[in-house]
């Protein structure tokens, strides 16, 4: 019997267990990571989504109502809007607008499973209509598609990633979109 190799595999055996932990932990870390950036893009997306889910729902607003919407005067939108306000868009120079309407995503689509419509609820859209800007950015009047009767109008939506009660410009992730439509003038 050799006395020299005697306890020569719980060395090696606690070296391979150490390395082999250290390559777990370093797995389990990257996967964590991973998780955590796919986390925030689906935030990111669904918060873009909400914002176009707040163009779709401007334009059937304006359909349906196309006669009245447009008869008043503009109003002042400082008072109504809570977090799609007009210095966080930079294509609006102004204050002035049609409608404001703000809704949480579970509002918007029903037949949800429970989860997902709970999920639903930590996503919002704010709008506001307003006439399209002029070249100077100025909106504060009509402006004709040339050759109709039809204006010009902007909508702008942004998207949160909170329920609409609870955003905050400084404090949430705000994605913010603009669609321009024209209507015919009654």
């Amino acid at each position: 019997m050799n006395y020299k190799q005697k306890g020569f595999a719980l060395p090696i055996s606690l070296l391979l267990l150490v390395v082999m932990t250290l390559m777990g932990a370093t797995l389990v870390g990257i996967t964590t990571s991973e998780v955590r950036d796919n986390d925030e893009k689906d935030k990111s997306q669904q918060t873009f989504y909400a914002a176009e889910s707040g163009i779709a729902h401007a334009k059937r607003w304006m359909r349906s109502n196309i006669s009245t919407f447009n008869q008043g005067p503009q109003v002042n939108l400082n008072k109504n809007l809570i977090w799609c306000t007009p210095d966080f868009l930079p294509n609006f120079n102004g204050n002035k607008g049609f409608t404001t309407n703000r809704k949480t995503m579970s509002e918007m689509i029903s037949g949800t499973e429970a989860g997902e419509t709970s999920r639903l609820k930590n996503f919002s859209f704010e709008y506001f209509i307003a006439y399209a800007p002029d070249k100077n950015g100025n909106s504060s009047s009509a402006i004709k598609k040339p050759g109709t009767n039809k204006t010009y109008y902007t909508i702008y939506s942004c998207g949160c990633d909170a329920r609409k009660i609870l955003c905050k410009n400084n404090k949430n992730k705000i994605v913010s979109l603009e669609a321009t439509v024209t209507i015919s003038s009654q």
